[in-house]
């Protein structure tokens, strides 16, 4: 496992993390599927450990995976380990009716925080994230203070904003004018290069950054065909009907000639062209198996500029249109 420098903070961490939210398991925001699918909380458990066996020392995860259930496992697994680099979220919660609402208040935020502690059962919580804040939440909410109060404190070391998927500029632009934060989590794989002008400014700025969604809810993975089918309780159900699927697939196949040259698997490619970029710290796919700890941490490979080149091409004419059919 290679690392790297968490932008200008004291952190190392490995180039390949653990993305916390499979292992949340099944949860629902009234008929809304915002989990993966059911999992087994053993098999979970030893995926944390195998992961942390093979290098991983990052493990991101949000009080919203599993409402609790991610940060309860890590915590459970982990504890205070001094090893293990844990970053969560704070923000989205559920009214009685089950419905999302979000919540950036300053108390919510210093409440919200005391509740993650406790359940990672951790002493300082290593990079706490507002999980999809807008700028006016920014401007006006209280988060920003909230954050820098819990800096202070030591009950948090560093803390930065994971943006949102399809529009992730303003929030960025104003944490980088104000210069405040320490990183950004953003989306960056094959199909979505959305964001790939913000991973070069943070870089210039000295912000970490978190790659989420490299497989692209694991269409970069191959294991799809065009006649697969997702479970009610799988929040894919509704991103990746069968004609986005179908559409998706016909177009990737411009890109998997090149696994053959690097003698790499799509998954290896599709994480190769994210390192490839040396503004990422690290890149966080969901991880629920031994297995799939294996896999995501094996055959990275150094793509030739070319070669990201041609990828990084394909995205305005095509990708980007196929992406946005994806909200």
């Amino acid at each position: 496992m290679n690392y790297r420098k968490f932008g200008k903070t004291d952190l190392s961490v490995s180039e390949v993390g653990f993305g916390a939210w499979g292992i949340g398991g099944p949860a629902m925001a009234g008929d809304i599927p915002i989990g993966w699918g059911d999992v087994d909380d053993d098999t979970s458990r030893k995926a944390l450990t195998r992961s942390l066996e093979l290098g991983i020392n990052f493990f991101d995860t949000a009080d919203f995976y599993g409402l609790g259930h991610s940060e309860d496992l890590i915590g459970e697994v982990f504890g205070n380990n001094p090893e293990v680099i844990v970053a969560t979220k704070v923000g989205h919660r559920l009214k009685e009716d089950g419905s999302i609402f979000v919540d950036y208040s300053k108390d919510y935020i210093l409440k919200s925080c005391e509740g993650s502690l406790r359940r990672l059962k951790r002493e300082s919580i290593d990079y706490y994230q507002l999980h999809t804040a807008k700028v006016s939440d920014l401007e006006s909410s209280g988060c920003v203070e909230a954050m820098e109060q819990l800096k202070q404190e030591g009950k948090i070391r560093y803390w930065g904003i994971s943006l949102n998927t399809f529009d992730p500029f303003p929030e960025a632009d104003f944490m980088l004018n104000h210069n405040i934060g320490h990183g950004f989590q953003l989306v960056l794989n094959i199909i979505n290069q959305e964001a790939l002008s913000i991973v070069h400014k943070a870089q210039k700025a000295g912000y970490g950054i978190i790659a989420r969604m490299p497989l692209q809810f694991g269409l970069l993975t191959g294991k799809f065909t065009k006649e697969t089918r997702f479970p009610q309780d799988d929040h894919r159900v509704f991103r990746l009907p069968p004609d986005i699927l179908s559409n998706s697939l016909d177009l990737l196949e411009q890109i998997w000639p090149l696994t053959q040259k690097y003698g790499i698997s799509k998954t290896e490619l599709a994480m190769s062209f994210i390192l490839s970029f040396e503004g990422v710290s690290t890149v966080i796919p969901g991880i629920k198996t031994p297995e799939q700890a294996e896999l995501n941490t094996h055959g990275i490979a150094k793509l030739s500029d070319e070669d990201r080149d041609f990828i990084c091409s394909l995205y305005q004419p095509q990708f980007r249109d196929l992406l946005m059919r994806m909200k």
